[in-house]
């Protein structure tokens, strides 16, 4: 049975997860997200490397990581994730950046630690609790050997991000893109795959469902996420929504209301 249970608090979402068919698209997160397999074996790829969590193991994936996922076999898997914005992971950590460089490790009191975040965003804890769960939280993160002194973006990438993100409501326009950095067409594409690992209409896409997460989580509002980013109609926006989350746009936002 396939089942995706999205809850919200003040900074943290929050996602409990079944499932055995169903397989997520690549995709990436704007967030950090780190999480835990409790039952099964859940299989990956990160960076184009195959990845396997078994039980218990702490999944690690930095802002922006591409990557897919699915069940192992048909005994499927149930597991958590937290998504941690940047910008609240760099106040929790006196401004350093954190980033990972091991994408599943077995800690026993970070895995825990996990599962009671989790829980308390789930279950609509006192946000206090949430607050000393979240500190206690980046303390383990900041202990283990996965933090390393801020790197640099490539210029190239940067730019060519920061010229999607600005038009989001419009259709990709490569030739405009290609114009920019005096690339070909095909020479952008080719750039972009080999500095991000997935392709910009790929990137494009996954960033204007993502933002269309955040406009339905802040407005309540599925139609005007459909128009502010340039999404066809409804159903593609499900399509690719549910591609992503597990879920439609419209089940998501019920799960918040």
């Amino acid at each position: 049975m396939e089942q995706f249970n999205y809850k919200k608090s003040a900074e943290i979402l929050a996602l409990s997860a079944s499932m055995t068919d169903f397989t997520y698209k690549k995709h990436c997160h704007e967030e950090y997200a780190v999480g835990v397999t409790l039952r099964g074996i859940q299989q990956y790829t990160l960076d184009g490397s195959r990845q396997a969590s078994h039980r218990n193991g702490v999944m690690l994936f930095n802002p922006e990581q591409i990557h897919d996922g699915s069940s192992y076999d048909r005994a499927g898997i149930d597991y958590v994730m937290l998504y941690l914005k940047p910008d609240l992971m760099a106040e929790l950590l006196g401004k350093q950046e954190l980033r990972f460089t091991t994408p599943i490790v077995y800690d026993r009191e970070l895995a825990q630690c996990i599962c009671n975040l989790s829980h308390a965003v789930q279950s609509g804890a006192d946000e206090s609790l949430g607050s000393e769960l979240l500190v206690q939280l980046s303390n383990l993160l900041s202990h283990t050997e996965i933090q390393t002194p801020r790197r640099m973006n490539n210029a190239f990438v940067t730019k060519a991000k920061e010229m999607m993100y600005c038009s989001l409501d419009q259709v990709l326009r490569l030739d405009d893109l290609a114009r920019e950095f005096n690339l070909s067409k095909y020479q952008f594409i080719r750039e972009f795959k080999a500095h991000t690992g997935t392709s910009p209409y790929q990137f494009f896409l996954n960033c204007k469902v993502e933002h269309a997460r955040q406009s339905i989580e802040k407005n309540k509002d599925i139609y005007s996420a459909v128009a502010a980013f340039g999404f066809t109609d409804l159903t593609h926006l499900n399509r690719h929504f549910k591609s992503v989350y597990g879920l439609t746009a419209y089940e998501y936002m019920s799960q918040l209301a």
